[in-house]
């Protein structure tokens, strides 16, 4: 993916949701009971990219100390939660067998947070970047005018506050 000069930011009308995912390995020589977990996130998000119209918008994957990590960006909160829970998507089974297999041995964690996000209530800048982030999941614009300061991105000069 190039990079693209200048300053961009990311445009977003609607309510959105940000749920961030990842896996911690407490005991890495403990393969076999980690690695399962591990890959049970590639099979989600194969499922995700090809079928939007489920709500997944995108997301990038990162490692930070002991584990994977992802950032993803969601329609709304009912369309994460429905996909979560339906036995026919691939988080459900893969839950389950957490549960089953992995949880009670500690050898590896789990965690996530997700967060509601109203539109004006978030703020974004890229600079000679690839598209990323909130901007590749919903629209790359030009970081100018309006859009020019972190305040404004936020829409605090409009609202008058401060």
């Amino acid at each position: 993916m190039g990079v693209i000069n200048g300053r961009f930011t990311a445009k977003m009308d609607d309510p959105f949701v940000v749920f961030l995912i990842g896996m911690r390995i407490n005991r890495p020589l403990a393969i076999g009971k980690w690695l399962p977990t591990a890959r049970a996130m590639g099979p989600m998000l194969r499922e995700l990219y090809k079928h939007p119209e489920k709500g997944f918008l995108g997301g990038e994957f990162f490692f930070y100390g002991r584990g994977p990590a992802l950032v993803q960006y969601w329609r709304s909160f009912e369309d994460l939660e429905r996909f979560a829970r339906n036995p026919d998507d691939p988080h459900m089974p893969a839950w389950q067998r957490f549960n089953r297999e992995a949880r009670s041995s500690g050898a590896v964690g789990i965690w996530h947070e997700t967060y509601l996000v109203e539109p004006g209530a978030y703020e974004a800048i890229y600079a000679n970047m690839p598209e990323f982030g909130l901007a590749k999941a919903t629209e790359r614009v030009p970081a100018i005018g309006g859009r020019e300061t972190a305040r404004r991105r936020l829409m605090r000069e409009d609202r008058g506050q401060t």
